[in-house]
């Protein structure tokens, strides 16, 4: 969906989507950190406005803000003041309203004010990222609302075209040409599993799969590349963003995903980042 603009200077992307589940699972599964963990990243989140917004997305990276909507199970929202250096405080609204059936409609709306278009790129970047996210979610509320969960998110950026760059990921992970539906297991890299193609997705920008993994433990793997955008600064071809996204549920997802991080980080930087 395109940005939207209006005449006081707001520029907005808005999402909705369909989930299984309760409002009230779906608030925890959104609205608190553990509940992050399950489906997005690690996270921390004070249930009161004016609380602490924090997110690690892993390698030092992370983003923080600030509690401006508490209102369980229903709106959710926080601002986010240093998201890009220069820019404007991109605010986030999440609104939750229970359906028919078990279900709810989840609505995300990410805004700022700028009389500029210099960051409607990067607006709509954030509308890009979040389906294979959202995929993840709704695997989790289906079959494992409210579990514990931990979860880790690793990446590298490597050089050549993205279409080869995800021939050799979904190759080396047993995972090449894989259908909705199939049952896959992985044979080598960093670690044993066998699960189910939940999701598939490819366009210009990005190419991600999604699968809910019964072994070794009950969780969920998103695997994605994604084109980058490259600067004056970094060395020609270094284009391709490489994602792995795991997540385990149950009581020993702790131990299982601390060791996991490891191996997977080392895999993706050995496969890689000297390509």
């Amino acid at each position: 969906m395109p940005i939207k603009k209006d005449e006081t200077g707001k520029r907005w992307v808005e999402m909705e989507l369909l989930l299984p589940g309760t409002p009230e699972q779906v608030w925890q599964a959104v609205a608190t950190g553990p509940g992050n963990a399950s489906w997005f990243v690690k996270g921390e989140i004070e249930a009161r406005v004016g609380g602490m917004f924090r997110l690690d997305f892993g390698g030092g990276a992370t983003t923080a803000g600030e509690v401006t909507t508490w209102d369980p199970p229903r709106r959710f929202g926080y601002v986010e003041r240093d998201w890009e250096p220069g820019a404007p405080p991109v605010a986030t609204e999440i609104t939750i309203s229970g359906r028919a059936g078990n279900t709810c409609v989840m609505r995300m709306v990410h805004s700022l004010f700028s009389t500029s278009d210099e960051w409607d790129d990067q607006i709509e970047g954030f509308e890009r990222g979040w389906p294979g996210f959202f995929a993840v979610l709704r695997v989790y509320l289906a079959h494992f609302a409210g579990t514990s969960a931990s979860s880790f998110m690793t990446m590298t950026q490597t050089n050549g075209d993205a279409l080869t760059v995800w021939r050799k990921l979904s190759e080396g992970l047993g995972v090449l040409g894989a259908d909705v539906g199939e049952l896959r297991a992985a044979l080598a890299g960093p670690e044993r599993w066998s699960g189910v193609v939940e999701r598939a997705y490819q366009d210009e920008h990005q190419r991600w799969l999604l699968l809910r993994v019964s072994q070794p433990s009950n969780g969920a793997l998103l695997l994605g590349t994604y084109n980058k955008r490259a600067t004056s600064q970094e060395a020609a071809g270094e284009n391709v963003n490489v994602n792995v996204c795991r997540y385990f549920y149950g009581e020993s997802s702790e131990r299982l995903s601390a060791d996991a991080q490891v191996r997977w980080g080392e895999w993706l930087e050995r496969e890689f980042k000297n390509q």
